[in-house]
């Protein structure tokens, strides 16, 4: 059966508990689940069992659900090639700075996070990896806007929009698109708390890639002062050159 977007219901409504129990940090209730997703327990048990027999979700002794293993071998063809061959390079960022390294693609009208190696600090910036964001708020996300034609860029936005997120997140278009043009002018781009308070993100775009990609460091504002700005920025170019040949 399908609904009237096109979906076939059954199938959204497995991605549905699959995308609900990621975001429970990947365990959670049948009763919870089934009303997360607005469905009738006895529907969302049977879709669970399915589930649960092709690996894709496991029953704990609880009688928790959890994700399973059968999604680790999807997610490791799914990933780009790239992020692979990111790691090393993310982890010399993370070594150098100590704070969270990412790296991100343009996915439609979205950022997707696709690597990541998290800061070893206690207090950090973390950022699920396939986690799918709207990219004005975001420094990976304004990076690879600040390389796009404008009329590219105003076309995104009308469709996205820009809600805010933050007091400090860009919501006109006429700011936002100024805003992209000073990080193209400068070589990078500035998430300053307009994701979430108290973090910043400084990121670089990966030149000449199939797809818009962008390297980011994040963490406390705090600790990414703008006296180590530029030494950060330094790290990063150096970090995107060696992508784009990769």
């Amino acid at each position: 059966m399908t609904n009237p977007t096109g979906d076939v219901q059954s199938v959204a409504r497995a991605f549905d508990l699959l995308e609900a129990l990621a975001a429970s940090e990947g365990e959670d209730t049948l009763a919870a689940l089934a009303d997360r997703c607005g469905l009738a327990v006895p529907t969302a048990h049977r879709l669970l069992g399915t589930l649960q027999r092709r690996g894709y979700v496991r029953r704990l002794e609880d009688r928790r659900y959890a994700l399973g293993a059968g999604l680790i071998g999807l997610g490791r063809v799914a990933v780009p090639p790239l992020a692979d061959a990111a790691m090393p390079v993310l982890r010399e960022l993370e070594d150098a700075f100590h704070e969270t390294a990412n790296l991100a693609v343009l996915d439609g009208d979205l950022v997707l996070y696709v690597a990541q190696v998290p800061s070893r600090q206690r207090m950090r910036m973390f950022t699920e990896v396939g986690r799918r964001v709207l990219p004005h708020s975001t420094g990976v996300g304004k990076a690879m806007l600040s390389a796009m034609a404008e009329p590219h860029v105003r076309s995104l936005v009308a469709r996205t929009g820009l809600p805010s997120f933050t007091p400090s997140t860009l919501t006109d278009p006429d700011a936002f698109v100024a805003d992209l043009r000073a990080s193209r002018h400068r070589g990078f781009a500035v998430d300053d708390s307009e994701q979430e308070v108290g973090v910043r993100c400084i990121a670089v775009v990966v030149p000449g890639l199939p797809s818009p990609t962008a390297v980011s460091i994040s963490g406390p504002a705090a600790r990414i002062t703008d006296a180590i700005v530029p030494e950060v920025v330094e790290a990063l170019q150096a970090a995107a050159a060696r992508l784009a040949e990769a």
